[in-house]
């Protein structure tokens, strides 16, 4: 087994199945996966990240819309855009690139999706739904991370995962994955607050990393043979390259690799399983597999 454990190769397995099956569904049911972006403002970033996620939609043989509104838009305008998508029957996913300009309530504008088209799984009735278990949209990054292990057959059933970072988006709902009954794991959230870190996480199996900061775990904070998810991107400046930068994640990688059993590169390892689970829950909205 390689010790790497390679998001691009697993998202690319992922993103055949989705166009196979989106395939069968056009053909059976004469219905596409339907796919509206919303993006506010010019953040370079995140409209990298909205063309990404439509190239790969094309490759899916979705259909999808991107909506790219100025940053100046009233909260107001932004609501009647949902609205507009939350009742188009061609739409079956809809996806608010975050983050929102500042004069926007960012909790409004989730709490505004339809939450059966909650594709990126934010709106509170997905999360309370994942948090007792119930089916639902995942987050696409947590879904991802439990797809990794998953498919790489790696054991958790009865194994420490400790994860750093408690947000929304990634710690609290990766969590609730993993103490499913298909993981099991015993988990524990770490933070900011947390005293010895170290002693917690040099206790951990699986060690999900997702603070935003560059190459704060090293190989002193993790246990000999365990599994290190790293979920942060982190850009670096770094004179030897063409840009001035580098991408980097939570993860000192090269300090950790010779210690740890297996572990996920920065590019190239969560980053590909995020939007290919989001075409995944895409697919399943169009199916009706979640809410019927």
């Amino acid at each position: 087994m390689s010790k790497i454990i390679d998001g691009k190769e697993i998202s690319s397995h992922i993103k055949s199945e989705v166009r196979s099956e989106t395939e069968i569904l056009k053909k059976e049911k004469n219905v596409t996966p339907g796919l509206a972006f919303i993006i506010a403002g010019e953040d370079p970033a995140s409209r990298v990240y909205v063309k990404n996620k439509g190239k790969a939609c094309d490759e899916a043989g979705f259909y999808s819309v991107t909506e790219a509104v100025p940053g100046d838009i009233t909260e107001s305008g932004l609501l009647d855009l949902i609205r507009r998508f939350n009742s188009d029957e061609k739409i079956h996913g809809i996806l608010v690139q975050l983050p929102l300009p500042a004069h926007i309530d960012q909790k409004k504008i989730i709490e505004a999706i339809d939450y059966k088209k909650d594709v990126d799984g934010f709106h509170p009735v997905n999360a309370g739904k994942l948090s007792i278990g119930d089916k639902c949209f995942i987050p696409c990054t947590p879904f991802g991370i439990t797809e990794m292990l998953r498919r790489k057959n790696i054991k958790t059933e009865g194994m420490r995962a400790v994860i750093i970072g408690r947000s929304n988006i990634v710690g609290k709902p990766v969590a609730s994955l993993l103490l499913r009954p298909e993981f099991n794991c015993t988990v524990t959230v770490c933070h900011s607050r947390t005293p010895d870190l170290k002693s917690v996480t040099s206790e951990a199996d699986i060690l999900i990393a997702a603070i935003g900061r560059a190459d704060f775990v090293k190989r002193d904070f993790i246990k000999e043979g365990s599994v290190i998810i790293d979920v942060g991107i982190n850009r670096t400046e770094d004179k030897e390259t063409k840009s001035g930068y580098k991408i980097t994640g939570d993860v000192d990688y090269k300090d950790c690799f010779d210690k740890c059993g297996m572990i996920t590169p920065v590019p190239g390892g969560v980053g590909p399983m995020t939007i290919a689970m989001l075409l995944r829950n895409t697919l399943d909205a169009a199916k009706g597999k979640i809410y019927d």
